[in-house]
């Protein structure tokens, strides 16, 4: 059977560390806390089960708070948790079972993290494999009878382990406040961050969010180096800034760099929401229907499913055609 040391890195978590570590602590075989900067009792509860609580001075870097929490680790695996994410009892027999079963050539082993849509997070799907439980010390081999190479690919294992993430509030103020202080300090942002960025704007920004990102995403579309998916990201949270501005001419600007490379139903419901507050009704109906069944989501699956269906029942509400509204009501409450 194979060891596991839970590694886990936390703030002000008092109210819900307790629910996680119940559910997973007998499951490790050590269990590894980095404070990260508590005020609350968050390290007074870590103490009832493990006395490897280490300090870490917050630096704005959760990489550097993992790597420090990974370098404390001494059992063969590693398992990353955040103190919102719960195993049921189904879950901890499978883990029990993986513990037993785990062949010593697997790298990573990923797990279903599920329950994203119950709380407004970033993602637009409620269940997702993510890389979970890691090999400490990774053996290198040479592979191939002539020609041989060193294997680098890791060997992953695809579990069936499904792990409830249960927050106990949204966390896109701080998240979004990161991706600010990032860009305003002239970080590029990968491909992969961008989209983050992008698409947790449109699932929980606010409208000062939008305005605070405008200036890095209006000079993401000028980028040359930007693949056209990250222009287009780039283009309609421009677009949302300059309408929440009420600056037309980069509203439009934007919004057509959007349609040139094939539209999405983010940009078309930005252009509904802009024609019904011009009370275009005729025209707003037009935008929300594309986006409800013409076109795809590229950052909030909501823009092409519950959004435009109900920016449709408020169009023909508004030219008193009751029965229509209320069929797209219900085809919107169908989305949620």
């Amino acid at each position: 059977m194979v060891t596991v040391s839970l590694c886990m890195i936390v703030k002000n978590e008092e109210k819900i560390l307790a629910r996680c570590l119940d559910s997973m602590a007998d499951l490790m075989d050590e269990i590894i806390i980095v404070d990260t900067g508590s005020t609350d009792a968050t390290k007074e509860i870590a103490a009832q089960y493990t006395d490897q609580i280490y300090d870490f001075a917050w630096i704005h870097d959760f990489a550097a708070a993992r790597n420090y929490a990974f370098s404390k680790a001494g059992m063969d695996y590693i398992y990353s948790a955040d103190a919102d994410e719960v195993l049921d009892e189904k879950n901890r027999l499978e883990f029990c079972r993986l513990k037993e079963t785990l062949l010593p050539e697997i790298d990573i082993v990923q797990m279903y993290y599920a329950n994203q849509l119950s709380f407004g997070t970033i993602y637009n799907y409620d269940r997702e494999l993510r890389p979970k439980l890691f090999k400490r010390l990774r053996t290198f081999r040479w592979q191939g009878a002539i020609h041989e190479q060193v294997g680098l690919t890791p060997v992953i294992y695809d579990s069936e382990i499904e792990i409830l993430h249960m927050p106990e509030s949204n966390h896109k103020d701080r998240d979004l406040a990161a991706f600010a202080r990032m860009t305003e300090a002239g970080v590029r942002l990968d491909r992969r961050l961008h989209n983050l960025y992008a698409r947790e704007l449109f699932i929980s920004g606010e409208e000062s969010d939008f305005v605070t990102a405008a200036p890095f995403f209006e000079n993401s579309c000028l980028d040359t180096a930007r693949s056209m998916d990250e222009i287009r990201e780039a283009a309609c949270v421009a677009a949302r800034a300059a309408r929440i501005r009420e600056d037309l001419a980069d509203f439009f600007k934007y919004a057509m760099k959007v349609v040139a490379c094939d539209g999405c139903a983010e940009i078309c419901c930005e252009l509904g929401a802009y024609y019904f507050g011009r009370g275009d009704i005729d025209e707003a109906i037009v935008w929300y229907y594309n986006a409800a069944y013409e076109t795809e989501s590229i950052l909030h699956v909501k823009c092409s499913g519950e959004i435009p269906r109900r920016g449709l029942a408020a169009c023909y509400r508004a030219v008193g055609n009751e029965a229509q509204a209320a069929e797209y009501e219900r085809l919107a409450h169908d989305q949620i």
